[in-house]
């Protein structure tokens, strides 16, 4: 039978002794003498109302510093980069993105149609502010013909495209002969389609993240008052945040995109919301021991302060690491979410427990904690469900991790099914224009026409015409032209008989830098760029990332881990337990994609579960390894360890529930990649709160004994 917890002192937590009250002299101390105390209070509530109202005006320019142009999305170091970087400095490229119109009669184009794509190509020539749109293209089975013209863009603003393209539709749909399919494609309509999709779904996200968490936090607490205050808290710190990122990017050049946006704001409202539920959680254990509501929160704070500080610098730490990326994406992602995690831990850990005590207990109501002389932390230990997980862990621990290892080991088994390398088509849950349009196009044309490669070589009077000799017998391409020659350099275009995004496509482009590189006839310099070029280099690094980004975040996460816990066998057995959760919710997540019907995956997603999954997981483990040190200090270590599962267990699965809801809302937006995203980091959430945090790591612990806490010493 389970022993029952000793009661301690009314005024000093059981799980701290007299002997080790704080002298004041402590940074947690003095810091939650400041959130708590009775003056201090209001000058903390008076700090973060300037700071919104100044934050807050940054934030709402936050799009205007957005930059979705292709090299922020791109390898820093990649010929495609390279290629893009000339296209803009020699023939004017920059700020412009190439459109196609294809039209198609099943039965044939008639001559009526004829003329109308002719005239539509008139009334487009005033909505092209660079080049020319040049003649019209007709298949050779006579049913389809295809015009091509650059189209306005900024980096900042989408809408410039999308209006663009909208302008394109409407001059091209309007009068169109009956049964004349038209449809925009190529670069310039698949980046317009990506932009109508996520058009204002950043409010829509945010809103359904705050939704999903207020109703959770409304069942969790069973108040109808409580719930508003971490909300309204998070809802701050993120638009803190928010300004924070404007101001940098404004100033320090950080790069900021659509997609390092709408992760922070759901990354800050989960982090947020679980960093509240742990310090609400313990607030209200103090306030069954403490007369005083300021006591109550001073003791509180003061022991979550050092566990949340520690889960704030391993997330932050953890996606500080993007920063040796090769992505230019991925590097700017990585500041921009150490800086939410950062604005997010300061506002848990000020604004919160200012706002608590302001508004005393009856905030809990109609369940408000009172004092309470005979209140320990065990009470009702064999009574509530966690009391009763601990007994099983406690009775049958070998047995517990065994099992529970062995599940997610099974799960894991599921990485085999991962497919890797999505194509236009299976990017979107619905089929969009620009998906349409290139699949008519693939039928009547060479399937790279609407997006062909581009060639640059430097203009020493034979190269190009050696180029075309290389590229135009090379098997995979259709065509090759040279289409302009300027400041030295010629642009050729390789036309590819496969569709852009297919892997025999990026086959013939690595034959083709192969060819212009070390072939006999090889062009130096020759830099190949294109659409095709850009998923190429961008597969490419993303495998490099991995080998590099994997490792080092699981090395600074270590070390951190040693450093926080001062126990070397502990931090390895909570990385371990993350990297084996990490794999089965790779494999159980992938099964799922398969049952969706999105079996492939963009490979990017598979770092970006990585990073959210080791670090988020080791939050909960971390959780409850710090509360079960605090209960070995004093009760020993198997009563300790039981003793911490069982006060965590209530909170750390809300904490959770509210990540893995909060991450699931990403499925709410229109594209896979979104889905997927919300998707592995759920189910990654759910394992570790309901398999590693509860079962695994404290039977783990167990079983190891006091050993676990080496080099330190607790008791027996």
């Amino acid at each position: 039978m389970t022993s029952q917890l000793p009661a301690g002192p009314t005024t000093v937590p059981p799980e701290l002794p007299p002997a080790r009250r704080p002298d004041g002299r402590t940074l947690p101390y003095g810091h939650a003498s400041l959130v708590s105390g009775r003056r201090s209070k209001w000058a903390v509530l008076v700090l973060w109302l300037l700071l919104v109202a100044v934050g807050g005006s940054f934030a709402a320019k936050l799009g205007s510093v957005e930059d979705n142009s292709p090299q922020t999305w791109l390898p820093a170091d990649a010929q495609a980069t390279r290629a893009v970087k000339l296209a803009e400095q020699h023939f004017a490229d920059k700020d412009h993105s190439a459109a196609v119109v294809v039209y198609v009669r099943a039965a044939g184009l008639t001559a009526r149609d004829l003329a109308e794509v002719d005239r539509d190509r008139e009334q487009l020539s005033a909505q092209v502010t660079h080049g020319d749109i040049a003649g019209r293209q007709v298949s050779h089975d006579g049913k389809a013909a295809f015009l091509t013209m650059p189209l306005r863009t900024s980096p900042s603003d989408n809408s410039v495209l999308t209006d663009a393209v909208d302008k394109v539709a409407t001059i091209t749909e309007d009068d169109a002969p009956a049964g004349l399919d038209v449809r925009i494609t190529g670069e310039a309509g698949s980046n317009a389609d990506f932009f109508k999709s996520y058009s204002g779904m950043d409010v829509v996200l945010l809103g359904s993240a705050l939704a999903v968490v207020a109703l959770l936090l409304l069942l969790t607490y069973r108040s109808p008052v409580l719930w508003v205050v971490p909300l309204l808290t998070v809802g701050v710190a993120t638009q803190v945040a928010s300004g924070v990122v404007y101001l940098l990017a404004r100033h320090a050049g950080l790069v900021v995109n659509g997609e390092s946006v709408y992760i922070l704001m759901i990354l800050g409202v989960g982090v947020g919301t679980d960093y509240a539920l742990l310090l609400i959680a313990r607030y209200r254990e103090e306030l069954h021991r403490h007369h005083d509501r300021h006591a109550a929160m001073l003791v509180a704070v003061r022991r979550c302060l050092p566990t949340v500080a520690a889960s704030a610098a391993i997330v932050s730490a953890a996606t500080l690491c993007l920063g040796f990326g090769r992505m230019n994406s991925t590097r700017g992602l990585g500041p921009v979410l150490a800086i939410g995690i950062v604005v997010v831990f300061t506002a848990m850990t000020t604004l919160l427990p200012a706002l608590l005590v302001v508004l005393g207990r009856w905030v809990f109501w109609p369940f408000v904690p009172r004092q309470d002389p005979g209140y320990a932390t065990g009470d009702g230990r064999g009574r509530t469900v966690w009391a009763k997980v601990a007994a099983l862990v406690g009775r049958h621990p070998r047995a517990v991790w065994l099992a529970t290892a062995g599940v997610l080991a099974a799960l894991a088994v599921g990485t085999a099914s991962v497919q890797t390398g999505q194509s236009n088509a299976e990017m979107f849950k619905k089929t969009v224009d620009s998906v349409a349009g290139q699949q008519l196009m693939a039928q009547h044309f060479p399937a790279g026409a609407a997006s062909p490669a581009d060639i640059y070589v430097p203009d020493s009077g034979t190269d190009a015409a050696r180029a075309l000799g290389v590229v135009q017998p090379l098997h995979g391409v259709a065509s090759a032209t040279a289409v302009a020659t300027r400041g030295g350099w010629t642009h050729i275009t390789a036309v590819l008989a496969d569709p852009p995004d297919s892997p025999a496509a990026r086959h013939t482009v690595r034959q083709i830098r192969a060819a212009l590189g070390d072939g006999p006839q090889s062009v130096p310099h020759a830099v190949v760029g294109g659409p095709t070029a850009v998923a190429l280099d961008t597969a490419d690094a993303q495998s490099s990332e991995e080998k590099l980004l994997i490792p080092l975040v699981l090395a600074v996460v270590l070390v951190l881990l040693v450093a926080l816990l001062r126990a070397v066998v502990a931090a390895l057995l909570l990385l371990g337990c993350a990297v084996l959760s990490y794999a089965a919710a790779v494999g159980a997540s992938s099964l799922l994609f398969h049952a969706l019907g999105y079996p492939r995956i963009d490979r990017g997603l598979l770092l970006f579960g990585f990073l959210f999954l080791v670090a988020l997981g080791i939050d909960y483990t971390m959780f409850l390894m710090t509360r079960a040190r605090e209960e070995v200090a004093v009760r020993g270590h198997r009563e300790g360890v039981l003793a911490g599962l069982t006060v965590t267990g209530g909170v750390v699965t809300s904490a959770g529930l509210v990540l893995a809801a909060t991450f699931t809302v990403l499925a709410t937006l229109p594209t896979v990649a979104a889905l997927q995203q919300g998707l592995i980091v759920a189910v990654g959430v759910l394992l570790d709160t309901f398999l590693v945090r509860s079962l695994l790591v404290p039977a783990l612990a167990l079983e190891i004994g006091p050993r676990i806490w080496q080099p330190g010493r607790h008791a027996d």
